[in-house]
């Protein structure tokens, strides 16, 4: 299992995501599931995945040969798609398509895979967006109402996000809010892991502001986790009923 959040916020946006995969309790690897394209100042598009690892790395591996073929009339490149829509649909076709194959071989088994997808960016002129990818290669869209987006191991953080982000929120407050959400998750599940992958992306800049990895052990993921287990606490004590 894994968790992948998004924020879609007034200055631009937020990702994080972990890097746990478990087959079993004692089968658990690390692999990275957030993917960031970027043609500075024209084009950044990060990718985030969750499911199945051999629909995820398959469908990026697509994508990545689609960018890598030097065609600029290639359908399925990402790259040169003149809007972020169309970046979400080819994304979604891919997904939906690659799905489709891995669950033909599985059929005999009765077995399936699954996976799902958040694609965020902007390119040069448009404005940014974001676009939850289910596994059928469907797709819905972040909004004023709903600026944030998540994928796998949700509900452990979804309510801090309820309760503290919206369109305004700072995209400082917003990256002490993906790690407070990712800090919930990681103490309620253990399919969650470290390290963690962190990106921000600020409005018309068309390129990566900061990329972070979050190792175990980070003293000030660790405050701030400590921090928050006591704020929760004090706040606890002065609820009556």
């Amino acid at each position: 299992m894994t968790y992948c959040v998004g924020l879609l916020l007034n200055d631009g946006m937020v990702l994080l995501s972990d890097t746990r995969t478990n087959a079993g309790l004692d089968n658990i690897s690390t692999y990275r599931k957030m993917f960031v394209f970027e043609d500075p100042g024209e084009r950044v598009i990060a990718i985030m995945t969750a499911g199945s690892l051999s629909v995820t790395q398959t469908t990026m591996a697509r994508l990545r040969e689609a960018m890598e073929s030097g065609e600029s009339d290639d359908p399925d490149n990402i790259m040169t798609a003149p809007t972020m829509l169309k970046v979400a649909d080819i994304v979604g076709n891919m997904l939906g398509r690659v799905r489709e194959e891995i669950d033909e071989k599985l059929a005999s088994m009765n077995q399936g895979a699954s996976a799902s997808m958040i694609v965020a960016g902007q390119r040069k002129g448009g404005a940014m967006r974001m676009f939850l990818i289910y596994p059928e290669g469907n797709f819905i869209e972040a909004t004023e109402d709903t600026p944030f987006l998540q994928i796998g191991e949700h509900k452990y953080g979804k309510p801090i996000l309820d309760r503290v982000v919206k369109p305004d929120t700072s995209l400082a407050d917003a990256q002490k809010a993906v790690l407070l959400s990712m800090d919930s998750t990681l103490r309620s599940n253990l399919s969650v892991g470290m390290p963690l992958d962190m990106c921000v992306i600020p409005r018309d800049a068309c390129k990566v502001g900061t990329r972070r990895r979050i190792e175990a052990g980070d003293e000030a993921f660790r405050a701030m986790s400590d921090a928050w287990s006591r704020a929760l606490r004090e706040g606890f004590k002065q609820v009556t009923l």
